[in-house]
């Protein structure tokens, strides 16, 4: 630091600027019961109390964005996942929180069977809520929540982003199964199984299969695990209901 730099820092005066507070939200998504779910908290304080919301908070000073997701996910909810998680967008509308000129980093995390969550810190009640049967949620968070189901629907097109809502080793079944719950559509299994197989290193074969039939009934199925691609090509197309009925 030079002589001037510190000469200007010294008399800068941050209270000559309108305060701004920095939250993070979190979209954890998880499959249960061949389902989409998301991970709510209801509110135990104002202001909105009482209603659902995503986890989040204000940051710490010092703290990471991506390290404040996190513990607030596990202060508020119990979880601490080993998941895939990653940024977003931002939310910046003046008028989003009652309190003050709050902007949100949201974040997007993924990952297989998460368990019930327990409700901590300043939150009233923790749940993991169907996607598509969401109550009235607080703040901007339906526009975040939505804005998240959209990133995962596309991701799961030229990514092999399903392969974190499953354990390892996973049928092609299992797989199907996180597609069809996030696209909300049933998929063909041959034409799925031949997909998969035909895109370079989205998944490599364990070798083995499973004892019995896999979670969907029928033969013995053969055991993946996640390949070394971090992009699919060709990219797996998300079909319309009309498309499937072909």
């Amino acid at each position: 630091m030079d002589e001037d730099e510190s000469e200007f820092l010294a008399g800068y005066d941050p209270r000559a600027y309108p305060a701004v507070a920095v939250t993070v939200d979190v979209v954890a998504l998880t499959i249960r019961q061949d389902a989409l779910h998301v991970l709510l908290v209801e509110r135990g304080g104002q202001p909105q109390a009482g209603r659902w919301a995503l986890p989040g908070g204000f940051i710490r000073p010092g703290e990471d964005l991506h390290e404040a997701a996190r513990r607030e996910l596990a202060e508020e909810t119990g979880l601490a996942p080993r998941a895939h998680i990653e940024q977003l967008a931002s939310y910046g509308s003046p008028e989003r929180d009652p309190r003050m000129r709050v902007v949100s980093i949201s974040y997007l995390a993924f990952a297989p069977g998460l368990p019930d969550p327990r409700a901590g810190s300043d939150a009233a009640d923790a749940a993991w809520h169907r996607a598509d049967r969401l109550p009235d949620l607080a703040f901007d968070h339906a526009r975040i929540l939505a804005d998240g189901l959209e990133r995962a629907r596309g991701k799961l097109e030229y990514t092999p982003l399903a392969t974190t809502f499953v354990d390892e080793p996973f049928t092609i079944s299992e797989l199907r199964g996180v597609y069809e719950a996030v696209w909300g559509v049933p998929l063909h299994a041959g034409n799925f199984h031949r997909k998969i197989l035909s895109v370079p290193g989205f998944v490599e074969s364990t070798g083995e299969s499973t004892e019995s039939g896999g979670t969907r009934g029928g033969p013995r199925a053969r055991l993946y695990r996640a390949g070394k691609a971090r992009l699919l090509h060709p990219a797996l197309l998300r079909p319309t209901r009309e498309d499937e009925a072909r």
